[in-house]
């Protein structure tokens, strides 16, 4: 999408953190933004910083696990815009590392329920109306690296497994939309500075409300990061430009690469363990 002056765009999670720096980038090329978040302090703020950049911008709260609150949210957007014709599927949380089966239900049901089906909710709302003018545009769904490796370090199998879901989400949306002008992004950035891990202070009461993690194991807490973290700033500078060049997969750490390569040699293995296997049984 080479063009974006003058487009509209609905950006998720955009008070703060990575939500925030692709707003920033979207606003310093000239797009419109209208901002969604469930925290409404930090999002006022945030709407006035987007709009002082000399674009058209405002706000709703919005829990994107609610998909009626998402659909009367695409209300607001139709008419508050002349057409919308970027998505950022931004909004996330997760939680510190825990063994899998340490994981209460309640939890995984609010990961899954924001990371997933947040932003299937999003997709279902929004696309209809960027197809509706027929004009194209563009998706970016924000998943992970840990979409597409579960890191030892980090230990963060659970929100990996969500943002493997985004992963394949965003395969299949672009399948969906093969020649409609419409392109896809999934972004899967490395450590980004963000109050991610604060996601608990955000949490809805149906699923439990607000609460205070529990401090991580004191072996976790020892582990260095495995990267370096890049300012939002960053990462909505490296969102936005991948928008631009209609880039699938969006990454941000180059030294990911190693994790990435590991996991598919780890895959290849299993191939050639198949072969082996089926060398070695009798034949017909």
């Amino acid at each position: 999408m080479k063009e974006l002056r003058n487009k509209n765009a609905f950006v998720t999670g955009a008070a703060s953190g990575i939500g925030l720096g692709i707003c920033r980038a979207l606003a310093r090329e000239g797009v419109n933004v209208a901002l969604a978040d469930i925290e409404q302090e930090p999002l006022d703020k945030a709407v006035a910083e987007i709009a002082a950049l000399g674009v058209r911008s405002f706000g709703m709260p919005l829990d994107v696990s609610d998909e009626a609150a998402v659909d009367r949210a695409a209300e607001k957007v139709a008419t508050g815009f002349d057409g919308l014709h970027l998505l950022v599927n931004n909004a996330g949380v997760t939680f510190a590392g825990s063994p899998l089966l340490g994981v209460p239900q309640r939890q995984f049901d609010w990961i899954f329920g924001v990371n997933v089906f947040g932003a299937l909710n999003c997709l279902r709302a929004f696309v209809p109306l960027i197809r509706k003018h027929g004009e194209g545009g563009h998706i970016l769904n924000t998943a992970s690296i840990g979409g597409l490796q579960v890191n030892p370090q980090l230990r963060n199998g659970p929100y990996a497994m969500t943002k493997y879901a985004v992963v394949a989400m965003s395969e299949t949306l672009a399948l969906d939309l093969e020649g409609s002008g419409i392109g896809v992004s999934v972004f899967c950035p490395a450590l980004v500075a963000t109050n991610l891990m604060r996601s608990g202070n955000r949490r809805p009461e149906r699923f439990g409300g607000p609460y205070r993690p529990a401090a991580p194991p004191a072996i976790a807490a020892s582990r260095p990061m495995p990267t370096r973290a890049i300012s939002p700033d960053e990462a909505g500078a490296r969102a936005v430009a991948a928008i631009r060049n209609d880039e699938f997969f969006v990454f941000t750490h180059s030294e990911t690469r190693a994790w990435i390569e590991a996991r598919h040699r780890r895959l290849l293995q299993g191939f050639d363990q198949v072969d082996a296997w089926l060398a070695g049984q009798p034949g017909d």
